[in-house]
């Protein structure tokens, strides 16, 4: 019996994650769900969150493009989570920078090569509210519209009609082979059938088909350096310390979206963080320790989750105060580097000695 994939693209912020959290709660108990996770940065962030919603195992497969210079690992990933989980199902996000063609490709040779998997589909998240803000800088997002079974519209409810309806125009502009369904969810839920089970007219692609090789042209477009990529940390030598949280509110209130797309990362607060839409974070369990929290910021929205610490005695242990990765727009880096290194964003609460420490800029695209 073969295991089917499905694959979910999507730009940055797009609501890839969500979409998969939202699916777990309506499969049966009994079914096994894996998944594989494809991030940039060193900062796993969303395997975290998925890993604690009833997913059986997560494989996560980080700094590096899962459709380039990762692509050989995935049918290692495949292979561990079919042996170690026996999973019903598996589910692969990519980056926000995948060219999900390449990747079918891929996963129709190692099914070709095992006989063990079949691809189920593809699904492809369109963040409405910023397409037109990414669109006509990026390849790679008309790539992930293009080449798709289905296209799931998310955060339609945050534009008019209007709106809407261009962005479905502009996406009917890509020269489809043929109409690709469209779905809307509902912030960021789509029904189960809706998502399993499609037809999956990529499933038949192969490298050396005509198809395949008109797609391998497009994806010499160096799609990897569409956005610049920030690795942050910040540490303490004091585990009571805890993140400023109101230089790091005016951080999350400071980017442009056209200059910075995406943040994530795990802090450590004395007090709860708030989301954007004032939302409060559970509170540290500890009085006088800071509580533990992924930061996940996208087009000047944000929420904070809890989390556990990393050991049973509810402390930071060695762990930084902060670790963020940043993803911003091609030529933008720079500038938000600088203002990051002068302790304006990113600080310990009263500590102004505490020293920002910052990874060497790399300029792969994006982070999930």
């Amino acid at each position: 019996m073969t295991i089917p994939i499905t694959m979910i693209t999507g730009f940055l912020g797009s609501g890839k994650t969500t979409l998969i959290l939202n699916l777990i709660p309506q499969l049966p108990k009994t079914y096994r769900l894996a998944l594989i996770k494809n991030e940039f940065g060193d900062v796993a962030v969303d395997s975290q969150l998925a890993s604690s919603a009833a997913i059986s195992g997560v494989t996560e497969l980080l700094n590096g493009c899962i459709c380039c210079n990762l692509v050989g690992s995935l049918g290692d990933a495949l292979e561990e989570l079919r042996t170690s989980q026996s999973p019903d199902r598996i589910m692969i996000e990519t980056s926000g920078s995948a060219f999900p063609a390449t990747l079918a490709m891929e996963i129709n040779r190692i099914t070709k090569e095992t006989s063990h998997y079949n691809l189920d589909g593809v699904i492809s998240v369109i963040d409405v509210e910023n397409w037109k803000g990414y669109e006509d800088t990026s390849m790679t997002a008309k790539m992930q519209a293009k080449y798709t079974d289905l296209l799931v519209l998310n955060k339609w409810e945050n534009v008019d009609e209007r709106a809407l309806d261009v962005v479905i125009d502009r996406i009917g502009d890509l020269e489809l082979d043929v109409p690709t369904p469209r779905q809307k969810s509902n912030k960021g839920w789509v029904d189960k059938d809706v998502l399993l089970g499609l037809d999956a007219k990529l499933s038949k692609l192969e490298m050396g088909s005509e198809k395949g090789e008109e797609h391998s042209h497009e994806h010499n477009h160096d799609h990897q350096s569409e956005v610049e990529v920030l690795s942050i940390t910040l540490s303490s030598s004091n585990t009571t310390n805890g993140l400023d949280l109101n230089a790091l509110n005016k951080f999350l209130q400071s980017p442009p979206k056209d200059e910075v797309y995406r943040i994530k990362g795990i802090v450590y607060t004395l007090e709860a963080p708030s989301s954007s839409t004032g939302e409060v974070a559970t509170p540290p369990p500890r009085f006088g320790f800071p509580g533990r929290y992924i930061l996940n910021w996208a087009f000047g929205r944000w929420t904070f989750t809890g989390v556990p610490f990393t050991d049973s005695n509810g402390s930071a242990t060695d762990e930084p105060v902060a670790r963020l990765t940043i993803v911003t727009a091609r030529f933008e880096s720079t500038k938000w580097k600088k203002r990051i290194e002068c302790g304006e964003f990113i600080s310990i609460s009263g500590k102004a000695e505490e020293e920002v420490k910052l990874s060497d800029l790399v300029s792969y695209v994006v982070l999930n």
